[in-house]
């Protein structure tokens, strides 16, 4: 399950979307808009991408999980547009028979996401300043990709 969305995100949806009676681990990774980066201030976080690209890329990244992860199931929900402080910017959900696939999968998904797909974040400052950023991109490679 892919999905790009103007609306919050339902985590408990993401989270049953991969659950089943096969899996023996679930993991969700829900990341949320802090208020604090770097020692300013958010006010909010503004989420934009060009939604055909984006799409193609969550999807290849979720089928390069499955090739190198036994998955049941795998969801990558992010959301656009303005997110305020604690918000759900990003869910990331994988179901596998044992743990271990399950936390290695989920913690290389969300880091490919962020490094890989084109959705861009504008941290809108408490001072009125704002800063377009893309944490990705001088991301070292993940472990699996040495």
């Amino acid at each position: 399950m892919i999905e790009l969305t103007d609306h919050p995100i339902d985590t408990a949806a993401v989270l049953a979307r991969v659950a089943s009676p096969e899996a023996g681990a679930v993991v969700l990774f829900v990341g949320t808009a802090r208020r604090t980066t770097a020692g300013r201030r958010t006010e909010s976080l503004r989420y934009e991408c060009y939604p055909e690209m984006a799409e193609q890329k969550l999807g290849e990244l979720e089928a390069e999980a499955r090739r190198l992860w036994p998955l049941l199931d795998c969801a990558i929900v992010h959301r656009l547009g303005r997110v305020d402080v604690g918000q759900t910017s990003v869910a990331v959900a994988v179901g596998s028979a044992h743990r271990q696939a399950a936390f290695e999968a989920a913690a290389w998904l969300i880091d490919r996401v962020k490094q890989v797909v084109p959705i861009w974040k504008q941290e809108n400052w408490a001072d009125g300043s704002s800063q377009w950023v893309h944490p990705g991109l001088d991301a070292p490679p993940t472990p699996r990709e040495t």
